[in-house]
C-alpha cells in the first residue's frame, strides 16, 4: 500500500475544464473551505471552475457556517461529477445553493401531523462548573447512567446542576469519561492549540487518505442519470455526520445497508437521515451475524464506519482484515477526536467538540453570552458527514482508473479546526430569510412515522438529478443482505 495522493482521472485536464458558465463566486471563507477540503481528497484544482454557487442569506453565528456547509456540500456534489467524467468522458457543471446546504444542517424533514421527539435528552446540557462550564451528553442510555453514576444523583437537571457545580470541569470531564460517559470542559481556542489532543489534531490532515495497490475491485453499470447505481454502501454509522454522508450517496443511487445492533434507537435523528437507505439489525458479537458482516463486507463496494479507532479491531476487524476480505473497498472511517494523541479513543459528538475546540467559548466570549455559544446547527457533524461523502466519491473515481481500493479518515475535531481556522474570513451577510413554500420538495414522503416533507436538495450535477428511492424507513426494516 502507499500514501501517496490518488491521480486525478487523466482526462480531467485543466484544458479540458477551462470552458465554464458565469457563477455566483463564493466569499472567501466559502471559497478556501472549498480549497482545503478539495485539496484534502487530492482534487484537481482545476474542477474547482465546475461549481455554479447560488442563493444568499447566512446562519447566525460568529463563524462561517453557511459558508462551511456550502462548501463541504458542494464539494461532494462536485466529486459526482467528476466521477460522471472519468466513467463516461463528460464533464457536467455541478452546484450548491448556499441557502438549502444551511437549511440542511439543520433538518431537512418537516413531518406532517407528527412530530420528531426532542434532540436531546432532559439531562443533556451545558452546565456551570467550580470553576467554567463543562457539557453532559447523555442521550444514550448507558451515557446518561455514567454522567448519573458519577455525580451520584437522579435524571434531574436541578440535581445535576446542583453536583456539578461543586466539580472542577477539568476534574468532571475525567470522570465522566472515566466512567464511559461523555464529557467535555470548555476550552478556548488557545487553551485546545496547547492541549495534547488539541496539538495532535493542528499536525493531522484534513483526511488521511492512503492508496491500496490495484485489487480485483467489482464492477458496476454505470449510467449518467444514477451515477452511484449498483453502488453497494455499507453503513455501520450513529450520529450524525456518517449517515449524512451515506443519505448524500443514497441520492445518486447508491444501495445504501444501514447495519445497527438489537434494540439501538436514535429516534431525534434516524427519520432525518435514512432516507434512501435499507436499514437492518446484526449483533456483532454472535459469531454468526459477524460472519454475515463478513459477507456483507466482501460484496460493497464502499464502507463507512463511525467506530471508535479500537471498537473494529476488537471485532477481528481491523483496517488489514478489511483490506483482505476485500481488496477494492472504498473504506472510510470516522472519529471524534481524531487519529492520533492521547484522546483518540475517547468517545465524542459535534457538541462535545465545540466546546472542546474553542467554538463555544468563543461563540459566548464575542456574542456577549452569559454561558456557552454553541453554532446554531450541528455544523461539525454536517459537514463531516459532506467530506466523508466527497472522499468516498472520489475513492470510486480512483478505483474506476486503476481498480484500487483506498483507506480515508476523518475526524469531527479536524473539521472543527478547518471552520476555526478560516474564522477570520468571515463576512456579515444578511440573515437567512425565513422558510418559504419555494425551498420545499413538491413530493409527500411516506416515511414509517407518517407524511413528511423534504427541504429541496442543496446540490445539483447536470443530468444527474439528487433523488431518493426510498422514504425514510425504521431501523431494523430490511434484511442484513444486498
Amino acid at each position: 500500500m502507499s500514501s501517496h495522493a490518488p491521480a486525478a482521472p487523466a482526462a480531467a485536464t485543466s484544458a479540458a475544464l477551462s470552458s465554464t458558465s458565469s457563477n455566483l463566486a463564493p466569499g472567501p471563507a466559502a471559497a478556501a473551505i472549498l480549497r482545503e477540503t478539495w485539496a484534502g481528497v487530492h482534487g484537481d484544482p482545476a474542477w474547482l471552475e465546475r461549481l455554479d454557487w447560488s442563493g444568499g442569506g447566512s446562519l447566525p453565528s460568529v463563524f462561517p457556517v453557511t459558508e462551511l456547509a456550502a462548501a463541504t456540500a458542494g464539494a461532494a456534489s462536485l466529486a459526482v461529477a467528476e466521477l460522471i467524467h472519468a466513467a463516461s468522458g463528460q464533464a457536467p457543471r455541478a452546484g450548491v445553493y448556499q441557502r438549502l446546504a444551511s437549511l440542511w444542517f439543520g433538518t431537512s424533514l418537516r413531518p406532517q401531523g407528527w412530530e420528531v421527539p426532542p434532540q436531546w435528552d432532559t439531562v443533556a446540557g451545558d452546565y456551570r462548573a467550580a470553576d467554567g462550564w463543562i457539557r453532559l451528553h447523555t442521550n444514550a442510555p448507558h451515557h446518561r447512567a455514567a454522567a448519573l453514576g458519577v455525580l451520584g444523583v437522579p435524571a434531574d437537571k436541578a440535581a445535576v446542576a446542583k453536583a456539578v457545580a461543586g466539580w472542577e470541569a477539568n476534574a468532571l470531564e475525567a470522570a465522566v469519561v472515566g466512567n464511559g460517559g461523555c464529557a467535555a470542559a470548555m476550552r478556548s481556542a488557545a487553551d485546545w492549540a496547547t492541549h495534547p489532543q488539541g496539538l495532535a489534531i493542528s499536525r493531522e490532515p484534513l483526511l488521511h487518505w492512503t492508496d491500496f495497490d490495484a485489487g480485483a475491485a467489482r464492477q458496476h453499470a454505470f449510467t449518467r442519470e444514477r451515477p452511484l447505481q449498483g453502488i453497494r454502501v455499507l453503513d455501520l454509522t450513529r450520529i450524525l455526520a456518517g449517515p449524512v454522508a451515506t443519505r448524500f450517496l443514497a441520492g445518486f443511487g447508491a444501495d445504501v445497508l444501514r447495519i445497527d445492533p438489537p434494540g439501538w434507537e436514535e429516534p431525534n435523528t434516524v427519520p432525518e437521515v435514512v432516507l434512501g437507505k435499507r436499514c437492518a439489525r446484526l449483533d456483532l458479537k454472535r459469531g454468526e451475524d459477524l460472519q454475515i458482516l463478513e459477507g456483507l463486507l466482501r460484496q460493497a463496494d464502499v464502507m463507512v464506519h463511525g467506530y471508535r479507532a479500537d471498537a473494529l479491531a476488537r471485532l477481528g476487524l481491523d483496517a488489514r482484515r478489511r483490506r483482505e476480505l476485500n481488496p477494492g473497498l472504498v473504506d472510510i472511517s470516522l472519529d471524534a477526536y481524531g487519529w492520533s494523541g492521547p484522546w483518540q479513543h475517547r468517545r465524542g459528538f459535534d457538541s462535545l467538540v465545540q466546546m472542546s475546540s474553542g467554538i463555544a467559548e468563543a461563540g459566548m466570549r464575542q456574542r456577549g453570552l452569559d454561558r456557552p455559544g454553541p453554532l446554531p446547527v450541528q455544523a461539525i457533524d454536517h459537514a463531516t458527514g459532506y467530506l466523508l461523502a466527497t472522499a468516498a466519491v472520489r475513492g470510486l473515481s480512483r478505483r474506476l482508473a486503476t481498480g484500487a481500493g483506498c483507506q480515508v479518515r476523518a475526524s469531527l475535531a479536524r473539521t472543527a479546526q478547518l471552520l476555526l481556522s478560516n474564522a477570520g474570513l468571515a463576512r456579515d451577510t444578511a440573515p437567512l430569510a425565513p422558510e418559504s413554500e419555494a425551498d420545499m420538495a413538491g413530493q409527500v414522503e411516506a416515511t414509517s412515522w407518517g407524511p413528511a416533507r423534504r427541504v429541496r436538495p442543496p446540490v445539483t450535477v447536470a443530468g444527474a438529478p439528487v433523488h431518493w428511492a426510498r422514504p425514510a424507513g425504521a431501523l431494523g426494516s430490511a434484511a442484513a443482505a444486498w
